[in-house]
């Protein structure tokens, strides 16, 4: 029951093989050559290329794997025909297909396909580390019109999800103001944000890694967050985020972190409306912290009927 851990880019991957390691399991940690994961420490590791997938999938088999976990941020790496080797030319099609397709989620069924007719499992962060799962509820206050919001979210998270583009949106005042796109949350929340010195602070939730309370306490102290907390300076509205319907959550289920939720504060939102059950949740102690500090709330909603 050997576990492949194909390890992406930032702080989930680390987060699930410490799980793993903690209750005795070793996972093969696999990176794809272009883009080598965060995760340390003396371990098996296989890399590869998709242009040698099949030689991959045949040497993972071989070393006893039988499980499958795809997790971390990934990029589609460039393709050189000339170093497809001979165990993956019959899977060229598809990940031809996969590589042009514009959304994520249809890309990586189609790789989910691949693994599982090879005969392997593939599962989810969550079923690793069921503690990724946040319980429904709410941390802080919930201002008065925030059904307001949520109803004009869930229309534009619906639109989005009819072009397989987007997981989240800012609403405030019944308005959609930035919807995600290819950048991924964080960058939409950038946009929204003012020019600041970062103070070496990363705001990808895939990158916070280390010591998380001390980042916590070096943003706190910057000056956004300061002048926030100081002044009341938010402008209100949320961040809404959740899985389209009918996603692949094995491989594609949304995610939040300490560096969305700074972002979230930096753009003076209210706070965040995530969906139970579809959204991961990474470092809760020091998401916790932030919304705690800057009167934000974090409400993890129950899951609407699709």
């Amino acid at each position: 029951m050997t576990l492949a851990l194909i390890a992406g880019q930032g702080g989930l991957p680390p987060q699930l093989v410490r799980v793993m390691l903690a209750r005795g399991e070793v996972p093969v940690v696999c990176e794809i050559e272009q883009f080598p994961s965060d995760v340390k420490g003396e371990l098996p590791r296989l890399g590869f290329r998709l242009e040698t997938l099949g030689t991959f999938i045949a040497t993972a088999k071989e070393i006893g794997v039988t499980r499958i976990c795809m997790a971390g941020a990934m990029r589609r790496p460039p393709i050189d025909p000339s170093k497809i080797d001979a165990a993956t030319l019959p899977l060229v099609p598809k990940v031809q297909a996969a590589l042009t397709n514009s959304g994520d989620d249809s890309t990586l069924r189609i790789f989910t396909e691949i693994f599982e007719e090879a005969g392997l499992e593939v599962i989810g962060a969550a079923e690793i580390d069921p503690s990724l799962l946040p319980p429904e509820g709410v941390t802080g206050n919930l201002p008065d019109d925030v059904e307001q919001d949520i109803a004009v979210a869930e229309a534009a998270l619906a639109d989005l999800a009819a072009k397989d583009a987007g997981q989240a949106v800012v609403v405030r005042g019944g308005t959609v103001i930035a919807r995600e796109d290819a950048r991924g949350t964080d960058a939409m929340l950038s946009d929204l944000c003012p020019e600041t010195p970062d103070h070496g602070i990363s705001h990808d939730p895939f990158e916070m890694m280390g010591d998380m309370l001390d980042s916590v306490a070096d943003w706190l102290s910057g000056p956004v967050a300061e002048a926030r907390a100081a002044e009341d300076t938010s402008e209100g509205g949320i961040l809404f985020k959740a899985p389209k319907p009918g996603q692949e959550l094995r491989v594609d289920m949304p995610l939040i972190g300490l560096g969305t939720v700074m972002r979230a504060a930096e753009a003076g939102l209210a706070g965040i409306v995530i969906e139970a059950g579809g959204v991961m949740l990474l470092d809760p102690d020091g998401v916790a912290e932030v919304l705690r500090a800057q009167g934000m709330f974090l409400w993890v909603r129950p899951r609407t009927a699709s």
